[in-house]
């Protein structure tokens, strides 16, 4: 059979973790992680006629090797999944207030907690839909989900007292969570290490544009309609990505095809001694089990991903804070209507669209220069200078905003400082997540799962001392409270993984090379 390249195929191969010996060889090896596994594959195959692999590094069914058109539709396909939860996550912040009425909720925490409840599902959905990719395949996974979150976005809109809203909002968090858990894997699918970094951009910036639209619709709607319509609309939306998904959406995980090959193979020859090898040989019981613990061990195991996760925790608190602020910033404080009021949401879109454009130009070509600069031997670690770049952008966006809105300046100010913020937070996120997708290719999904824990309590929690925090700071100090922070995390963090990266990938028996 042909050599199967593991590190080309997805976050869940049919190999099993490298023995001591495979990872003491990778260790003193100078030659490039991905070719090393090649290598080694490429010599089991030859040894096991019955192994199933791709046929030879060209084959047209490893999704590595389709067509750029393809793996772009492919791309856009995923980041659509992605974005449409985030788009109710955030689509009934300027209609809080009816909502609150409505249900007769008697707190503010309560209203606050309307919004964020959704985003306390990311903490919990993606231990399962991230683990359970690497058995049943991407497109299952997202299929599904994304008709759970259809189900109970639309039982939101027929919600009698709060608690049923509070219950199905939950509920519909669980199932919008797949895609950030499955979607950063599925990219890994199909993208080289030299091509990946512009389509991560892409990927990422779907869960921060989404926020941006739900509240410029949800304002409207809140203005000439009922709070209601705000999850029958994007439940409607919802099903209209879900028809993209059936007709337009390949699978793309590696062993999911492979494993469609052997039973097509077994059809036709009658030989059922073909198999794909390590795990894939375990009872299915076993490898759902493994799957499942392996983000909880890959959260308290890794330290770069405890690391990553903290930071990209407190930037997507930040973008969730300022989602629940700002109907109290630009009704309350600026006296705009709920329909002018959605509209300053744009400015998150304005700086999201200039932080993709500089990593689509970046981050790619800084990583092919220094990879040529290396020798040719390309690291994870050479995604880390677009951090340098975003990490200041969020810290200078934040002080700008916050003292802005304190002094009550026009409305253009303190959007420009939302445009600063958003730009830096949005390459920040595109080189940590790429930086996952480098260091834990075989395992990008359970990667993905594990860093989602403290990232989505952090959107969760934060909308709730918000208010708060503006309380007893008010809007200058609490906010530069919050980018001193940043210059704690984001100014240190790159340092750290630009001086440890390497050796910290060397301790890991889940990491590349």
């Amino acid at each position: 059979m042909a050599e199967i390249l593991p590190s080309e195929q997805d976050s869940s191969g049919p190999s099993s973790l490298p023995s001591e010996e495979k990872e003491e060889k990778s260790l003193n090896s100078p030659a490039d992680p991905e070719a090393q596994a090649a290598n080694e594959n490429s010599t089991d195959s030859q040894k096991d006629p019955n192994l199933v692999t791709w046929e030879g590094p060209d084959d047209p069914e490893n999704p590595k090797n389709w067509p750029d058109k393809t793996k772009w539709k492919f791309t856009v396909g995923v980041s659509l999944f992605t974005f449409i939860s985030p788009v109710s996550s955030s689509m009934v912040a300027p209609a809080i207030g009816q909502l609150g009425r409505d249900l007769h909720m008697k707190s503010q925490v309560k209203e606050e907690l309307a919004l964020s409840i959704f985003i306390l599902g990311y903490a919990i959905g993606p231990f399962f839909f991230g683990p359970y990719s690497e058995v049943y395949g991407r497109k299952p996974l997202l299929q599904v989900s994304n008709l759970w979150y259809f189900v109970w976005n639309l039982a939101c809109g027929f919600a009698q007292n709060e608690a049923e809203f509070f219950v199905f909002r939950f509920l519909a968090g669980l199932g919008g969570s797949a895609p950030l858990a499955v979607g950063g894997g599925a990219i890994g699918d199909i993208w080289t290490a030299e091509q990946r970094g512009r389509a991560m951009g892409i990927y990422t910036l779907a869960p921060i544009l989404g926020p941006v639209v739900g509240p410029v619709a949800g304002g409207w709607i809140a203005q000439y309609s009922t709070w209601r319509w705000v999850f029958w609309s994007s439940s409607i939306a919802a099903m209209v990505v879900q028809a993209y998904g059936v007709f337009g959406l390949r699978e793309s995980h590696g062993a999911t095809l492979l494993r469609q090959k052997k039973a097509r193979l077994i059809k036709e020859t009658g030989n059922h001694d073909l198999h794909l090898g390590g795990d894939d040989d375990l009872p299915l019981h076993t490898k759902i089990a493994g799957a499942v613990k392996r983000p909880i061990r890959l959260f308290f195991t890794q330290p770069i991903i405890l690391l990553i996760a903290t930071y990209m925790a407190y930037i997507f608190g930040l973008n969730y804070l300022f989602i629940a602020t700002f109907t109290e910033v630009w009704h309350g404080l600026y006296g705009e209507s709920l329909g002018i009021t959605g509209l300053n949401y744009i400015s998150i879109g304005i700086g999201a669209f200039i932080g993709l454009l500089g990593n689509f130009f970046l981050i790619d070509r800084i990583y092919k220069s220094l990879k040529a600069k290396n020798d040719g031997v390309g690291r994870p670690e050479f995604r880390i200078p677009t951090m340098l770049i975003g990490s200041p952008l969020v810290t200078i966006g934040l002080f700008w905003y916050g003292w802005a809105v304190q002094a009550r300046v026009f409305w253009v100010v303190p959007n420009l400082g939302i445009i600063v913020f958003t730009a830096g937070s949005i390459v920040c996120l595109a080189g940590m997540q790429t930086f996952i997708v480098d260091v834990y290719t075989l395992y990008a999904a359970s990667a993905f799962a594990a860093a989602a824990i403290i990232r989505s309590l952090a959107g969760f929690c934060f909308p709730l001392f918000a208010p708060y925090l503006y309380e007893d700071l008010g809007y200058g100090w609490g906010t530069s409270v919050l980018a001193f922070i940043s210059i704690g995390l984001g100014w240190t963090a790159p340092v750290i993984f630009w001086i440890f990266g390497e050796a910290l990938r060397r301790r890991s028996k889940y990491a590349v090379g």
